[in-house]
């Protein structure tokens, strides 16, 4: 497995480059003079000198080659460059971000693992009975729910259930403390875009693993088991439950990048200060460089999850070798 992994590592680097090659087109293709349409916000004329600096500072004066090359530079050495709109370094800006982002897809995935597998596993037990209808009724909702329309009702219910005890609509300050600091204001404070979030995800997720179960309950091995008189938790636990898991993971793995794209809007409606509202926030100031460098993330989570998948279906079904 170990050699597996380091190999998989090594294909990380071609894959990066060719990500890091298409980002640095699709920028380089969006209509117009980025320094213009950042520029020329408040509608006045625009200084030539000013202009010039700002396309100096991005090395737009220079032939495109040379400025991909010197694109892939900064990738090896982790200089992005500076924010458009700060003027601080770009691995600071997701940085800061990153990390706040992290925290909320971390506790959507295990809020999302921890409801979709059970109801999976029951939904699929129960097959065809009120408890089944109930289940499906709760996933295809997730589904069909956009997150910022559930993150509106969060909020919605917080400001009513608030006011009706307290006389008065009341929402907590948005102000991020480490949980290793304050961990009950953290989690309070996170909790609510983690469910918005998560519960999509977990709905998605409680569908593969009814499908999974279902299937795999039929099989004949299965079958054997029951008529040696294993008991059913068994049945379903060692022989059912570790062949289901591998759809389910693979599932679990591709929306762990999707977490952090999803969240631009849920972020937004929470007003947390996180990689999701940072792209927003980017893209009202035409700050591209910000823009490159989220994309350039997601094409590292995506990667990493991948890898994270293959490595559990290791862990969870020893009949694959690497």
């Amino acid at each position: 497995m170990y050699f597996y992994i380091f190999k998989r590592l090594l294909l990380m680097i071609p894959t990066l480059l060719g990500a890091a090659a298409l980002v640095f087109v699709l920028m380089r293709l969006i209509p117009g003079d980025i320094c213009v349409m950042r520029l020329a916000t408040g509608g006045g004329s625009i200084n030539p000198e000013v202009l010039k600096s700002c396309r100096l500072e991005l090395g737009m004066d220079r032939p495109v080659l040379v400025q991909f090359l010197l694109f892939l530079k900064g990738l090896a050495t982790f200089d992005l460059g500076k924010s458009m709109w700060t003027g601080r370094p770009i691995v600071d800006e997701i940085g800061l971000r990153f990390q706040l982002s992290l925290q909320v897809a971390i506790m959507a995935t295990i809020t999302a693992i921890m409801i979709a597998i059970p109801l999976g596993i029951i939904s699929a037990v129960k097959q065809n009975t009120w408890i089944d209808y109930v289940v499906r009724a709760f996933s295809i909702a997730g589904v069909a729910m956009p997150s910022f329309w559930l993150g509106i009702l969060i909020i919605l219910g917080i400001l009513i259930t608030s006011k009706a005890w307290f006389g008065s609509p009341w929402m907590p300050p948005i102000k991020y403390v480490p949980i290793w600091v304050d961990p009950f204001y953290n989690l309070s404070m996170l909790i609510w875009p983690a469910l918005a979030t998560g519960y999509r995800y977990s709905a998605v997720a409680t569908r593969m693993t009814r499908s999974a179960m279902l299937e795999v309950l039929r099989e004949d091995y299965v079958r054997t088991a029951r008529a040696k008189g294993v008991f059913q938790k068994l049945v379903i636990r060692r022989h059912a439950l570790r062949n289901a898991l591998l759809p389910v993971i693979t599932n679990i793995g591709l929306e762990i990048p999707f977490l952090f794209t999803g969240a631009i809007v849920t972020e937004t409606i929470f007003s947390w200060p996180g990689i999701g509202k940072l792209t927003i926030d980017a893209t009202r100031e035409f700050d591209y460089p910000i823009l490159m460098g989220v994309l350039l993330v997601t094409s590292v989570l995506v990667v990493f999850a991948n890898l994270l998948a293959d490595v559990a279906y290791g862990i969870v079904d020893p009949r694959i070798k690497y």
